[in-house]
């Protein structure tokens, strides 16, 4: 078939909302989805889908119902918030499913692109899902939750891993199984972003994300803190509203929210960063080629992996959110910074999934 003969295709493309990353390391695939003249639509719900509409105004948006993931305010009640959550978010499951009968049929879908939204899958068509969790990190239960992981993984026709099959990956545990009868396809790293030579007009650059209350509570944390730092900051804060507001505050500009093309720029500006060590983020600084300081988010098991990975390698060192202070971050230059992982996707291979 030839990519003309695609014209007509339409794939749904469903990142989860949990924070920002699902949605942002989506903006690749619904390009390529384009470039490969296949018809995206895109369905999430709250700040994914916000986000996604201003990254692409003229695709058609649908709705699907929140998982009300909310975070613990204490780190150490992370688990449990979400076993309480449950009963809400296996409710969303089967009523995405409900919609999804409904949509395929309704909106002649001829392929679907799950991330990580768990009842985001049809049967009827070829069904992907993206995840860089084979494994799911929950401290002693790590066992039973990967294991419910794998078994929903299992129904989708393949499952698109965005990492590097061999070593050295991005991943770790994390996205590599020991033995595996999953239909896997490593892509490699999943990034909206690109590497530019540009002057430098930063010392350092603060982004924030993740769901609330954790996001603002170090918001918080790091305003009070960003007095003791001597050199320019820019400060991003990760809420999506209508409008983009600019503050300046001493040496550092505030900003509520920067689209992927001021986002890129910004990167590319700053000397070192300062994030959450969330999947999408270490993709896109591994892609930048950046120097960095994690502070992952209290009592997500998958984000403290990732951090302890990554300064075990001597490349990225990270403190708790209790514990960090400032002048932490002098210890980047310590550490090697994140590489960039030689991978080109060949987006027209992968989508023949949908031929």
């Amino acid at each position: 078939m030839t990519s003309s003969e695609n014209t007509n295709k339409t794939i749904l493309i469903a990142p989860l909302n949990w924070g920002l990353g699902h949605a942002t390391r989506c903006i690749p695939v619904i390009k390529a989805l384009q470039e490969n003249n296949y018809i995206p639509i895109i369905a999430s719900d709250g700040i994914a889908l916000a986000l996604l509409k201003k990254e692409f105004p003229y695709i058609k948006t649908l709705k699907l119902p929140s998982y009300q993931i909310e975070y613990a305010k204490n780190g150490k009640n992370f688990k449990w918030k979400l076993i309480k959550n449950s009963p809400k978010m296996i409710r969303a499951i089967w009523e995405e499913k409900r919609l999804i009968k409904k949509w395929v049929k309704k909106h002649a879908i001829d392929g679907i692109i799950s991330d990580n939204r768990l009842g985001v899958f049809s049967k009827k068509v070829p069904s992907v899902f993206v995840t860089h969790q084979l494994n799911v990190m929950t401290g002693n239960t790590t066992w039973i939750t990967s294991k419910l992981h794998q078994n929903i993984i299992k129904k989708y026709t393949e499952c698109w891993v965005p990492d590097v099959a061999t070593l050295p990956n991005l991943t770790g545990e994390l996205g590599h199984l020991k033995k595996d009868s999953l239909n896997l396809k490593y892509i490699g790293p999943l990034s909206r972003m690109h590497k530019k030579e540009t002057p430098k007009q930063y010392d350092l650059m603060i982004i924030l994300s993740g769901p609330e209350p954790q996001r603002g509570l170090l918001e918080d944390k790091l305003k009070t803190e960003v007095v003791h730092y001597t050199g320019k900051v820019v400060f991003i804060k990760g809420i999506i509203q209508k409008e983009q507001t600019k503050e300046q505050i001493g040496n550092v500009t505030y900003y509520n929210f920067m689209n992927t093309r001021q986002l890129e720029q910004t990167f590319n500006e700053s000397e070192t960063v300062l994030c959450r060590s969330g999947y999408t983020t270490i993709m896109d600084l591994a892609k930048l080629e950046k120097k960095a300081f994690f502070i992952p988010t209290p009592g997500q098991y998958e984000q403290e992996y990732l951090a302890i990975k990554l300064a075990n390698e001597g490349l990225v060192p990270y403190a708790t959110q209790e514990e960090f202070k400032m002048e932490d971050v002098s210890k980047i230059n310590t550490y090697k910074g994140l590489l960039a992982i030689d991978n080109t996707i060949v987006w027209s291979d992968l989508l023949k999934v949908f031929e």
